[in-house]
Formats: C-alpha cells, sequence, structure tokens
C-alpha cells in the first residue's frame, strides 16, 4: 500500500476544498487499485461532489440548516455552536474510496473529491491519501 498525509489549510470559515487535484497527483502512474481518502478529524468529511457550478456552497448551506451553530448542542467547547461540527461526520463521511485505472481516477466528469470542514476552530487539517493496489 501506498500512503501519504498532505495537510490543507481551511481558514477560519467553513468551506468545501477541492482534493481532486492532489488525489489524481498521488495516483498518477500507479496502475490499477483503490484509493483512500480519509480525514482524521472528529469534525471534517470527505464527499465527492460537483465543485465549481454551486453544488458547494448549496452543501454548506444545507448543512448550515440541518447543523445551525446556535447553543442546542451538548458538546459546548469552542466556537458557539461547535458541537454540530462534531455531528457532520455521521452525515458526511471523513472517507470515501475511489477506484484508480491506468493510474488515474475513475470519477464522472463532474465529480469532484471534497474536504469538507465546518469547523472554524481548526485551519489547518490532515488528509490520509491510501492506495491499495
Amino acid at each position: 500500500m501506498l500512503s501519504e498525509t498532505i495537510q490543507v489549510r481551511t481558514g477560519s470559515r467553513a468551506q468545501v476544498h477541492d482534493l481532486t487535484g492532489e488525489c489524481s497527483h498521488f495516483v498518477a502512474g500507479h496502475g490499477d487499485g483503490l484509493l483512500n481518502v480519509f480525514v482524521p478529524h472528529a469534525t471534517a468529511g470527505v464527499a465527492i461532489l460537483e465543485t465549481g457550478a454551486g453544488s458547494d456552497e448549496d452543501l454548506l448551506s444545507i448543512l448550515r440548516e440541518l447543523l445551525p451553530t446556535d447553543d442546542r448542542w451538548s458538546h459546548r467547547h469552542g466556537s458557539p455552536g461547535h458541537g454540530r461540527d462534531h455531528v457532520l461526520p455521521a452525515f458526511i463521511s471523513p472517507s470515501t474510496v475511489v477506484p484508480v485505472v491506468g493510474g488515474r481516477l475513475q470519477l464522472g466528469t463532474w465529480q469532484s473529491i471534497c474536504l469538507v470542514d465546518t469547523n472554524v476552530d481548526n485551519a489547518v487539517r490532515q488528509v490520509r491519501l491510501s492506495l491499495l493496489s
């Protein structure tokens, strides 16, 4: 298995960060296999979705509706409403697997691999890329 950790700066606001370029570079030249993308954080997830056409903002919008940043959460440390960030991985998994054929990701035309991070208290994220040949 080939494995590497990359660091992603997400900043101080909720965001969808496209990882497709980094993932493509990681698998290039490595033949066939399965790419696992994993975030070892209790407040982030990985999603496959279209970016740049509004879907990324739509996702953040619906997450704000489903998981508001108010005082309803039992988990209360950090920024107001931070408890919702700890519920996020139940909705957006902390990992995904993508087939790789001939060193190329087998994503659909409009699909991108994205880090979804709503936690404004942690501006730097680790992402583990693992290729199982």
